[in-house]
């Protein structure tokens, strides 16, 4: 089972991939990452996506059925990912659930070009299972 740094290792291998980070929602704080940074800095881009996270993962309308209630202590967020798109490039953001507290998720910054969304969503949801953290 890969840990951060092999993650984000395999995430740069995706076509198009800039940049991989996994960042702490809670926080704010990238707890790794590798290639370009969105803007040069890695710290501003992981604080800023954080609270884009927080607050799709905190929505209550966003829960399955839109039943409410956001995400509790110990469970999944509502949502498994999340896309931003710009003129030239998609950020996809993949929640990560572990066995404890689930408030991370996975940055991947893709070109628009040259990446592929579709194996990007899938890859990414595979290196979320797999990822080892602590």
């Amino acid at each position: 089972m890969p840990g951060i740094d092999e993650s984000l290792l395999e995430a740069m291998r995706l076509p198009g991939a800039r940049g991989a980070s996994l960042v702490d929602w809670i926080s704010g704080l990238a707890l790794g990452a590798v290639g370009e940074a969105p803007g040069g800095d890695w710290e501003a881009t992981a604080a800023e996506t954080a609270e884009l996270g927080r607050h799709v993962a905190e929505s209550g309308s966003l829960a399955a059925g839109g039943t409410g209630g956001g995400v509790e202590p110990g469970k999944e967020p509502p949502v498994e990912d999340l896309i931003a798109t710009t003129g030239d490039a998609y950020h996809l953001l993949r929640f990560v659930s572990t066995p404890f507290d689930s408030t991370v998720f996975l940055h991947l910054w893709l070109d628009r070009n040259d990446g592929n969304l579709a194996l990007a969503r899938i890859r990414l949801a595979e290196m979320a299972d797999r990822l080892v953290l602590g």
